[in-house]
């Protein structure tokens, strides 16, 4: 067996990576957004949402069901070799049907060919996604290339923000740099994969014996792929350009604050996996309790703060113009504790158990709510209704997986009287800076300090495990 990395080593990397993904975006949209206004940051969310659909058809679902194929038989160079030639062959397949689907709808759909150029450049993710093969490498649980590269990309795309975005007509530029800063290290991916497989032949390849699993991961990723952006599109479709302005200035934040409640469930799949497959039951509970607990103590605080300085958050990072994200804002913010319990109980422990069919119903279930609302709030609310939809949506998929799930016992040793006092507390010391006339970075900087600190000074006084196994391990490594 090859020696298993760090769990801790793997945290922190793609901590690094999380925070790359968070300094990035919070560089550039407060510059992007003034200049290209809420249509033009509209036309690139619309265009990545409708191009999304055809990504996740090229991708059938490998990215989930690759990471899980691949750390099974990782410990096997010629098992693995196959495996991966396997999975890319049909991700090539399927990712030119996609392509030409996605070609003929922007020839014969006006409110697509209206912005083609922008939609043929962010279609590259399909290509991009394709070669890159990232579910090898994180199966493989290398995430301080993954980290290092993506940072590099996100340096070049900085630089060609500034360089080259001017004004409002650069939005098609604008969109070209976000699929480089995303998707082109797929390139140094392949160039880079001989190093862990055989690029050689293997025959025989089997593809159908992956068939059963992929569908599952595909109707699964369908499912996902329709609730995430379905309130983008159906914005673009029954609303204006602008009202997706505000909508993804909204989500922007979110889905910044997401992938820090969920990085460390990132880097727990493979090993949680590779646990199942040798039944080691009792760390895979360990992992699972403490996945859950992280959440918890993470996801609550960012809610409410970002719920209570919602104005500040988006003057902030997009500005003045942007006054309708406010309401859509404070509405997604409960997602953040939603998705992150979601990730837990979903991706990493149904699916790691062979169990992906019960996040497969939950998730039809979320699609098919996130549907009906939007049909009724988006007409009336707009930015705010598609917000009210993704929220219950989220909140269905949860109920649907508690359901299913087995192991309930991991939710019941969680703190939750102790992070929900903690929090009062830190509002109710940090509250006061919202009404003093600083600006709205000064605001955000020190209602920050004063929240977060308290908070976790709190729950250090109530001996919170997580918070004292922390502090515990910081000391250990910088007083020996």
């Amino acid at each position: 067996m090859q020696k298993q990395k760090s769990l801790a080593i793997n945290f922190i990397m793609n901590a690094i990576l999380t925070m790359s993904s968070f300094i990035f975006p919070l560089i550039t949209f407060p510059y992007v957004s003034r200049l290209l206004l809420p249509e033009g940051t509209g036309k690139v969310s619309f265009a990545t949402s409708v191009v999304s659909y055809f990504a996740m058809f090229g991708q059938l679902g490998i990215p989930v069901y690759g990471i899980r194929a691949c750390a099974i038989v990782r410990d096997d160079k010629e098992k693995l070799s196959r495996t991966v030639h396997e999975l890319f062959f049909i991700n090539l397949i399927m990712s030119f049907i996609s392509y030409g689907i996605l070609l003929v709808g922007i020839v014969n759909v006006p409110r697509l060919w209206q912005d083609k150029e922008l939609f043929l450049i962010i279609s590259l993710t399909i290509i991009f996604n394709m070669v890159g093969m990232e579910w090898l490498y994180k199966a493989l649980e290398k995430y301080a290339y993954i980290a290092v590269r993506s940072i590099i990309f996100k340096l070049l795309a900085l630089a060609g923000m500034f360089l080259l975005i001017h004004g409002e007509e650069d939005y098609i530029l604008y969109g070209a740099i976000t699929i480089f800063a995303a998707s082109a290290s797929s390139i140094f991916n392949m160039l880079h994969v001989h190093n862990y497989i055989f690029v050689r032949v293997l025959k025989p390849y089997n593809l159908r014996h992956h068939f059963k699993a992929v569908a599952v991961f595909f109707a699964m990723s369908c499912a996902t792929t329709i609730y995430t952006n379905l309130d983008t599109v159906m914005l673009g479709f029954m609303k204006s350009d602008t009202d997706v302005g505000y909508y993804s200035a909204a989500v922007k934040i979110k889905s910044i604050l997401v992938s820090i409640v969920t990085s460390l469930g990132t880097v727990l799949l493979p090993r949680v996996s590779y646990y199942i497959e040798n039944r080691f039951w009792n760390e895979f509970r360990r992992i699972a309790s403490k996945a859950i607990r992280f959440v918890v103590i993470l996801a609550i605080p960012l809610c409410i703060y970002f719920m209570i300085y919602a104005e500040e958050s988006i003057y902030f990072l997009s500005g003045e113009t942007y006054t309708g994200a406010i309401l859509p804002m404070q509405i997604i913010m409960p997602t953040l504790v939603l998705i992150g319990l979601t990730n837990v109980t979903g991706i990493q422990m149904l699916v790691p158990m062979g169990k992906e069919r019960y996040v497969l119903y939950s998730e039809i279930a979320g699609a098919t709510v996130d549907l009906f609302l939007n049909v009724f709030l988006i007409p009336k609310f707009a930015a705010a209704g598609a917000a009210m939809g993704t929220l219950v949506a989220e909140g269905v998929v949860l109920f649907v997986q508690l359901h299913f799930l087995e192991m309930r016992e991991v939710f019941y040793r969680i703190p939750y009287g102790k992070v929900l006092a903690g929090v009062m507390i830190a509002a109710f010391f940090s509250v006061w800076v919202k009404w003093v006339d600083w600006g709205d970075f000064i605001v955000l900087a020190v209602s920050g300090v004063l929240y977060f600190g308290v908070y976790v000074i709190f729950l250090y006084i109530v001996k919170e495990p997580l918070v004292v196994e922390v502090r515990r391990t910081i000391l250990r490594k910088y007083l020996k």
